[in-house]
């Protein structure tokens, strides 16, 4: 079995007073990212990465546990080899 990657995606719901908070949650998990913030809305975009699907399920888990997070939604998962990923495509001018 080869070695993977997979990337997910979420929009985190929090309490407004406390996005800085969750931002600093977020941060701290290896391999995440807060890519947008609607402070006033309580809206972030997120990404998240790691070996494997259920290490994904774990941080999903660590981030809807936060102080302040209301929800957290998945919108998109996707798995692909580290063999894949490091193939050199050639380009066609």
């Amino acid at each position: 079995m080869s070695e993977e990657l997979h990337i997910t995606s979420l929009v985190v719901h929090a309490v407004t007073s406390s996005v800085a908070q969750v931002i600093e949650a977020i941060a701290a998990l290896p391999d995440a990212q807060v890519h947008g913030v609607d402070a006033a809305r309580g809206k972030l975009v997120v990404t998240l990465e790691a070996a494997t699907s259920a290490a994904i399920l774990d941080q999903i888990e660590l981030i809807r546990q936060a102080p302040g997070v209301l929800t957290v939604a998945m919108v998109y998962q996707h798995t692909e080899s580290l063999e894949t990923l490091s193939t050199e495509i050639n380009h066609v001018d």
